[in-house]
């Protein structure tokens, strides 16, 4: 058992993620997102004129909060969620691959995007955007039917 509650009540984190956002917006005009953070880090390490410093500690920040709540709280299982991988014979090493492709893909769809889910559905929405809108409806829409296809499929005697 760690320091740290396993997870945050929505009814907490959902009204503190909602402030930030619009504290943000108040004291610094601009969007809280974690590709933009990115984007800002990697202009740092090229040394470009036109970053944003403050989003390169916010990226810096994400690792260090996960490190410390993976140090603080309960813990964590490095292969956890990739059983059917292992079960299938799968290496770590092979694992360890194909989620790097994974977070290279998503990386440039959220660049493609002008944003990730986070930064459409939270900050994109928040500002009345209608392509953050309309992406937040998509990815929402496609998550719905995925999970009811899946749920079919599984109550249907499928595996």
């Amino acid at each position: 058992m760690g320091l740290l509650p396993d997870q945050l009540p929505w009814w907490i984190a959902g009204p503190l993620l909602g402030l930030l956002v619009v504290g943000l917006f108040v004291v610094a005009n601009q969007p809280l997102g974690a590709s933009g953070a990115y984007v800002q880090t990697i202009k740092t390490v090229r040394h470009d004129t036109d970053r944003v410093t403050w989003r390169v500690w916010y990226f810096g920040g994400i690792f260090v909060g996960g490190l410390l709540a993976t140090i603080l709280g309960p813990g964590v299982e490095i292969r956890q969620g990739y059983d059917a991988m292992t079960a299938a014979g799968w290496s770590a090493p092979a694992i360890g691959v194909v989620v790097l492709l994974g977070a290279i893909v998503m990386g440039y769809g959220a660049r493609v995007a002008g944003g990730c889910t986070s930064g459409h559905g939270i900050c994109g929405t928040a500002q009345r955007s209608p392509a953050s809108w309309t992406t937040t409806a998509t990815f929402m829409g496609t998550a719905v039917v995925v999970t009811f296809l899946l749920t079919s499929f599984t109550a249907l005697g499928g595996s």
